[in-house]
């Protein structure tokens, strides 16, 4: 029974943390956008104490049950587990916890994060590289059925369904995706929970906390006939059966050897330990580990529909990005520092965004974060969608007034690649569409009725509706420039 009901709530949570990146109207963000909130890491760097206590005194009081019901790349992996069971049964056996490799990753993680260096925790991250699966493999496929729904519609006069442009916002980011779902699979299909209790910062983490947890699987010696099938059916390999121990730093309380005891010798009960355990165990080792775990989360709390017309005025052609000095991140963020501290590259902003103009970065020290280019549509005044999902504390919670009142930056013109002067027609869309009135037409000095723009620095606010809607191709005429500080205007 505690098996059925632990799998169920894990088909659960992660079927709807699946959907939120894969939801690219946002509606289900309103309902269910907490989920993502609670995600250890970006509780930890949004500073949310509430959720990482109430995340530890689970843990304490029920073991990893964080890693087999919240976590949506733990539910992955017991999904690829379970299927590649169904070939081969009683596959798993007993090994001994790579302390070293564990304890090392975490440190090298804990580095990283204290030191700003965003690209390796965002690998690292449990749920960053989940989402990053998920809006990068999973969300075209579902795409394209939306789409394939939406023309079958169409055929019926209905619209039901609207569809959608399916592209790859980032070569690099679709490739970490890719690789990472290949290393992620192999390993679920050959050693079931291998990545959770080797490399995984957060497995780590919580493993320390569940040695001593309240409840947790106890093996009863009366009752068990040493038939090891416990140990076989143990996708965490934590169970010696020989032994009849449990290493309860790496158990994710999954229930499957309780399922899997005939002799109903294993079960899910307050710890007692054995006069023998006192004697197997290290006392110095337990408490040395403890005490590292300990320091190191507390370093980690403590820094804790593209346009193909244009009027007739150019060529029509795919727009280009310029090389901006400062890159742009959304309204929220405040600033760049703000971004590449709490940032866990997740993607879940990158998929929710409507005007599509949020995509993962290629710079290294920026690596998969979210940064704003406009070739695809304009980061319009009142969506308010990334500041309501971003579940780090990355992009602040705005209202449509504050927003309007940031400035990410501000618009740059380049005279020669300007259509009144290129072509000698008259234009002005950048000034037509500028939603904060920030840019007027001026003679140009041609004569006739050429005018050419003017950005009054001031009050743009860096939206990019001027670049995105510019005529002039490959790049356009007036482009954003980013700011490393956000402004109030």
């Amino acid at each position: 029974m505690l098996r059925k009901i632990r799998i169920a709530a894990a088909v659960l949570c992660f079927g709807l943390i699946t959907l939120l990146f894969l939801d690219f109207t946002g509606t289900l963000h309103a309902w269910f956008g907490w989920l993502a909130k609670i995600q250890f890491l970006p509780a930890l760097l949004s500073l949310n104490v509430a959720v990482v206590a109430v995340l530890l005194v689970l843990t304490l009081l029920l073991g990893r049950v964080y890693c087999s019901v919240i976590c949506p790349l733990g539910v992955l992996q017991d999904g690829i587990s379970w299927i590649a069971g169904k070939r081969k049964k009683n596959r798993f056996r007993y090994s001994r916890a790579l302390s070293w490799l564990r304890y090392g990753v975490l440190t090298v993680f804990v580095a990283a994060l204290i030191g700003g260096i965003s690209s390796i925790v965002a690998l690292l991250a449990p749920y960053s590289a989940y989402g990053r699966i998920a809006s990068n493999l999973f969300a075209p496929i579902y795409q394209w059925g939306n789409n394939l729904l939406a023309y079958v519609a169409e055929r019926f006069d209905s619209y039901l369904f609207y569809s959608t442009d399916v592209w790859v916002k980032s070569i690099s980011t679709f490739a970490v995706a890719a690789a990472t779902f290949i290393i992620i699979a192999v390993l679920a299909w050959r050693n079931g929970r291998t990545y959770c209790n080797t490399i995984c910062p957060v497995g780590t983490v919580l493993g320390f906390v569940s040695r001593y947890a309240w409840l947790r699987p106890v093996i009863d010696t009366t009752k068990c006939n040493g038939c090891g099938k416990c140990a076989r059916n143990c996708k965490a390999s934590c169970i010696d059966s020989k032994a009849h121990e449990i290493d309860y730093s790496r158990c994710v309380a999954c229930m499957d050897c309780l399922a899997n005891c005939k002799q109903h010798a294993i079960s899910y009960a307050p710890y007692r330990k054995r006069a023998n355990d006192a004697a197997t165990e290290n006392p110095e080792t337990g408490r040395r580990h403890f005490l590292v775990a300990a320091g190191l989360l507390a370093a980690g709390v403590v820094e804790a529909q593209e346009k193909t017309v244009d009027g007739g005025l150019a060529a029509i052609a795919d727009k280009k990005s310029p090389k901006r000095h400062t890159p742009i991140v959304p309204p929220g963020a405040g600033s760049l520092r703000q971004m590449a501290q709490h940032c866990t590259a997740c993607q879940l902003c990158v998929s929710v965004c409507p005007t599509q103009v949020l995509r993962p970065s290629h710079e290294l020290a920026t690596f998969m974060q979210p940064e704003s280019s406009y070739e695809r549509g304009y980061c319009r005044p009142e969506c308010t969608k990334c500041s309501n999902v971003c579940p780090a504390g990355a992009i602040k919670p705005l209202t449509v007034a504050e927003k309007s009142a940031v400035q990410i930056g501000h618009a740059v013109w380049i005279k020669e690649n300007c259509i009144p002067l290129t072509d000698g027609v008259t234009c002005g869309n950048c000034a037509r569409h500028c939603p904060a009135g920030a840019i007027q037409m001026v003679d140009s000095g041609k004569g006739g009725d050429l005018k050419i723009p003017v950005v009054n620095e001031e009050r743009c606010i860096g939206c990019g509706a001027c670049e995105n809607l510019c005529p002039a191709r490959p790049f356009s005429a007036i482009y954003v420039e980013g700011h490393e500080q956000h402004r109030i205007i």
